[in-house]
């Protein structure tokens, strides 16, 4: 057997307090990687959160030009180590290295990280408010302690417990972190940690500022949510396992932001159809379905069709497109596993199968592209178990009778990352439009017009979130710079405090004269004026 990889604790790689080890898989070849990496014990746990919590008072006095530093050191690092990085990450999760992997996710990390710097250099994110009368300022800033990040296994950079969006955002806001490695994808975690504790030298942060473990069992990870000295955590993955981590937090009184299940409906009103065409319209869904196997969180899962020719037209060109696609590989054995036992659960809520439902198909672990049918009727009498997702290249069309079945059908949605609407581009749809669209409206993040939902641009605009079970908390975006940096940040208040001991962004004088302050009541950029 392979050495066991060191985890990174307090600045040091050192053996882990083991309770175990595990072996990541190469999805493709169905077998070991060759690496070896440990579980980390309770042990390692109270080490982690103990340097990270000195960290994180070390980072209460650093300005945030040494933060921004490190994001943006940091990005280079990982440029300049691409092709080790994506080799890996290849490896580790069958994805392709190109253009996935080092055209698309690399890049977008970086410039993750660089939009993370340009927040934190700017400050506005913070909401400096100031009234001269009163002598009250207020600012949000870091927590305190250290943020704990559980990445997913579907984005081994994008998403990375140590280069992702609740990474670049908790380290933006000041917090230090401490990455749990998503066990699918534990060596691009280690490349990546590397890279991340070296830049934190480069700048000077202090040494366990970016901290890493691999994996915990179950009881260990609800004693670290929850442990006294952590600030918060950031999840993304199963609903199953975020909950019994909510609990924990929960119970601890520690905020937890967790992302962890979405169908994300699409909605095709006949005017579109009629418009477009059949072809082009499922050829835009089938692309972005069976994108990346199915296995991204906007993944469209369900759509709702009004019954009619156009309907009908729909669903057998999207079941031939899915007939004839190739099959691609699954994450792990476990998503395989996963997502034949979801399309079973399907099947037995009264689901028809038009293509697919079984194992296989594709290099390595791997289920045929999958469709399936109800009735509007069905999904009204069981709409939980019709909303199970099933992670991957699977998606469930139901047929409603008329818009006012439609209409049914939407107010039972659960909470749902995105939810999109295709209608006529000449408003021949507009009346039945503006009938489902406020309902729509509440149950997603993010409301998209004639566009498939796959795509997360990393905008200051974008929410990705939305309501139970797509997150814990329908108030925060997990992308989206400046605002992710708000799920990291505790809301400081200052009464009366002497000027000079104030936070540079709450004194008079604006300390950088770019930004944006609330200074009695207005918007500002200017310098308050205390009378």
């Amino acid at each position: 057997m392979s050495d066991v990889q060191p985890v990174l604790i307090d600045g040091e790689w050192r053996a882990a307090h083991t309770e175990g080890t595990f072996e990541p898989h190469n999805p493709t070849a169905q077998s070991p990687t060759g690496e070896v990496y440990p579980v980390s014990s309770l042990n390692d746990v109270e080490a982690v959160v103990r340097a990270g919590s000195v960290a994180a008072e070390e980072m209460a006095g650093l300005a945030p030009t040494v933060i921004a530093s490190f994001l943006e050191r940091y990005a280079e690092r990982i440029e300049a180590r691409a092709d080790e990085l994506v080799e890996i990450a290849h490896t580790e999760s069958g994805l392709p290295a190109s253009p996935r992997l080092k055209d698309i996710e690399l890049p977008r990390t970086a410039d993750q990280l660089r939009q993370a710097a340009a927040a934190t250099r700017a400050g506005s994110w913070a909401v400096p408010t100031i009234d001269t009368q009163s002598g009250i300022r207020s600012m949000y800033a870091a927590m305190g302690g250290p943020v704990v990040v559980f990445g997913p296994n579907n984005f081994p950079f994008a998403f990375n417990s140590l280069a992702g969006g609740d990474f670049a955002s908790a380290i933006a806001a000041g917090n230090p972190v401490i990455g749990k490695a998503n066990s699918s994808h534990p060596g691009t975690t280690r490349l990546l940690g590397e890279e991340a504790f070296a830049a934190s030298q480069d700048v000077g942060l202090p040494r366990a500022a970016v901290q890493l473990i691999y994996r915990t069992d179950h009881q260990v990870g609800e004693q670290l949510v929850s442990h006294p000295l952590v600030a918060a955590t950031g999840y993304t993955g199963s609903r199953s396992a975020g909950l019994a981590l909510k609990r924990a937090a929960d119970g601890a009184g520690k905020p937890i932001y967790l992302e962890l299940s979405s169908i994300n409906p699409v909605v095709v009103l006949p005017g579109a159809i009629a418009e477009r065409g059949a072809e082009e319209l499922m050829d835009e869904f089938v692309t972005s379905c069976l994108m990346g196997t199915g296995q991204f969180c906007t993944n469209p899962g369900l759509v709702l069709l009004l019954k009619g020719e156009g309907a009908e037209e729909s669903i057998a060109v999207a079941r031939e497109k899915f007939d004839g696609a190739p099959v691609g590989t699954m994450l792990t054995a476990s998503v395989q596993q996963n997502m034949e036992r979801s399309v079973n659960h399907l099947r037995a809520a009264g689901a028809e199968l038009l293509v697919g439902g079984t194992a296989g198909g594709g290099e390595g672990y791997s289920f045929h592209n999958t469709l399936l049918r109800v009735s509007g009727t069905q999904f009204i009498k069981a709409p939980e178990k019709l909303q199970e997702e099933a992670f991957g290249n699977e998606s469930l069309f139901v047929v409603a009778d008329d818009i006012d079945q439609a209409l049914e059908v939407a107010r039972r949605f659960e909470g749902n990352l995105t939810g999109c609407i295709y209608s006529h581009s000449g408003g021949d749809d507009d009346a039945l439009y503006n009938r489902i669209a406020p309902i729509l409206r509440r149950k997603v993040g993010r409301l998209l017009n004639d566009k498939m939902p796959t795509g997360v641009a990393v905008s200051s605009a974008m929410n990705h979130g939305g309501p139970y079970p797509a997150t814990g908390h329908p108030g925060f975006t997990a992308v989206g710079l400046p605002a992710s940096l708000l799920r990291f940040g505790m809301l400081q208040c200052f009464d009366n405090v002497r000027p000079h001991r104030l936070p540079p962004a709450l004194r008079d004088q604006n300390p950088t004269g770019e930004m944006w302050r609330l200074v009695d009541k207005q918007w500002t950029q200017a310098d308050a004026t205390t009378g």
